[in-house]
């Protein structure tokens, strides 16, 4: 018998906008109002960095661990986005798209509501029959996107994707509204956005944790040496400092971070040790150059890792500048911020009656 669980395709027309947080904060609050939630993300991507960083694609594992979901509640990944993946595709155009073997997800999950992440944008995936439009044509599924609020462009953007998407557009999340622009994004762009026919169902605060970096990552990414502290690589880093200036400045300049990791040479000990002075969860150290004894010492006492790397001091700023907000949601220590702060921001009753569902008449205990 065929499953009628309703399919929500969670969408974006950016990497990097959300979709793993969202799925998260969706899916507790399902959970919590005793609905019966499947997973899946039927396009896989890989890591676009390379230097070191997995290759796989963590959402595959995580959100479903996160949401302890059974294997019955999962659904199949069809394709991994790769190099390979794109040149047999080239080179054997015959060779049919992956878009029939979505109609599998109607049988292959069991539960009340399916949450589908869906491709980077609505063009990725084209190329297989995989793309997001596709995708909720053949599910006959509805979408919800999920977009940076840090710049007008995207009223362009969502527009561009109500065109495209038409009836199946269900409406959009406002992911790290920042507090300079929160009085704008309620005042102005959401009910913009709900004249548009765009329903507005949440908007996230800013929350610098969540685009944090694991020292650990730091560690693979820049193929880093650990001289000391190896033992406080989980230590999260939510900001990036250059150490460039006198020591004055510096103490001033570091003074202003919170959680911060600090770039400087090798050779520098006035600017490592005003570093460690602060609040400093990284200090790394370019040129590969030894720093003094009692630098290592006064890190070891203050807990702080000290990385050695042989690139330069703008190479290194510019490749950790990447990473801020573009890694995987693979962090447990994030997921009772995202279910404490931002899970509570969605219009639930409002997203449910759009879809369709009714509460269970009996909520689960506590």
């Amino acid at each position: 018998m065929p499953n009628t669980a309703k399919h929500l395709i969670i969408g974006s027309t950016a990497a990097y906008s959300g979709k793993s947080t969202l799925s998260v904060a969706i899916g507790s609050q399902l959970q919590a109002m005793g609905f019966q939630v499947g997973w899946g993300k039927p396009l896989a991507s890989i890591d676009a960095f390379g230097y070191g960083l997995d290759v796989t694609d963590g959402d595959l594992t995580f959100v479903p661990t996160t949401l302890e979901l059974k294997s019955e509640q999962q659904s199949p990944n069809l394709l991994s986005l790769n190099r390979q993946s794109w040149m047999d595709r080239i080179q054997h155009p015959s060779t049919a798209g992956l878009g029939e073997a979505l109609e599998q997800y109607w049988h292959q999950v069991e539960g009340d509501i399916c949450l589908l992440e869906g491709p980077s944008n609505l063009e990725e995936g084209a190329l297989f029959n995989l793309s997001l439009p596709e995708m909720a044509i053949a599910l006959e599924a509805q979408v919800l996107l999920v977009m940076h609020s840090n710049t007008l462009g995207m009223i362009d953007q969502l527009v561009a994707a109500q065109k495209r998407l038409g009836p199946a557009l269900l409406g959009v999340i406002l992911n790290e509204v920042s507090e300079t622009d929160d009085e704008l994004t309620h005042g102005t762009i959401a009910p913009y956005l709900e004249q548009l026919g765009i329903p507005v169902l949440g908007m996230l605060p800013e929350l610098p944790f969540l685009q944090g970096i694991r020292v650990s990552e730091l560690v693979r990414y820049l193929n880093a040496d650990v001289l000391c502290s190896e033992d406080h690589l989980d230590l999260v880093v939510e900001s990036l400092k250059i150490g460039a200036m006198n020591v004055n400045s510096a103490l001033r300049f570091f003074g202003q971070g919170s959680h911060q990791a600090v770039v400087t040479g090798g050779d520098r000990r006035d600017l490592q040790i005003a570093a460690l002075e602060t609040s400093t969860h990284c200090l790394i150290l370019t040129g590969q150059i030894a720093p003094s004894k009692d630098v290592l010492a006064f890190a070891k006492d203050k807990e702080v890792p000290v990385l050695s790397v042989v690139t330069d001091t703008l190479s290194t700023v510019e490749r950790i500048d990447m990473l801020f907000g573009r890694l995987p949601l693979n962090n447990p220590d994030k997921v009772p911020l995202i279910k404490q702060h931002l899970a509570p921001q969605v219009d639930m009753t409002r997203l449910l009656s759009l879809i369709g569902l009714e509460r269970p008449a009996i909520a689960p205990h506590s």
